[in-house]
């Protein structure tokens, strides 16, 4: 079954001093080892830049454009990355009125209009209260999978 990555693993996954680097490196392989397949859209590419990018002062990673494209190359190999379709305008625009969305939760709103123009219904993510507002999603925390899972190295980016 397809689950989509929130843009918070991938960035922990690139962090190896970030306190949730190990429970996002556990609960993506512990996902691979049950057969699990992992995806990326579009805007987890834009966002991970945008965070990347920034300075750690501004609690960015302080990437170089050379590192965060290498970052970007691992995670477009390690995870497959499915194009927006068509109907991501009209999705998005639904879910931002219905639900109310401001500010930062527009963005949010945009990952769950390309789960659902894709048929994708899980979401692994460390901000689950962030999505509870959107009926119909299973809501993965890298914590608990990382609880159960039996491995926590190898494998993983």
């Amino acid at each position: 079954m397809s689950i989509l990555l929130d843009t918070n693993i991938l960035l922990r996954l690139a962090d190896p001093l970030n306190s949730f680097h190990t429970a996002a490196k556990a609960a993506v392989l512990t996902l691979w080892q049950r057969g699990e397949m992992l995806q990326t859209v579009p805007q987890n590419l834009f966002e991970f830049w945008a965070v990347a990018t920034r300075p750690i002062v501004n609690n960015g990673l302080g990437l170089s454009t050379s590192e965060c494209v290498a970052e970007l190359s691992r995670i477009k190999l390690s995870f497959p990355l499915l194009l927006d379709m068509p109907a991501l305008l009209t999705e998005w625009e639904a879910l931002v009125a219905a639900h109310d969305c401001k500010g930062k939760q527009a963005h949010d709103a945009r990952l769950v209009a390309a789960m659902r123009t894709h048929g994708i219904n899980q979401l692994l993510t460390f901000n689950t209260g962030d999505f509870t507002r959107y009926p119909g999603l299973t809501l993965l925390d890298p914590a608990q999978l990382a609880a159960s899972g039996s491995s926590t190295s190898g494998g993983v980016p």
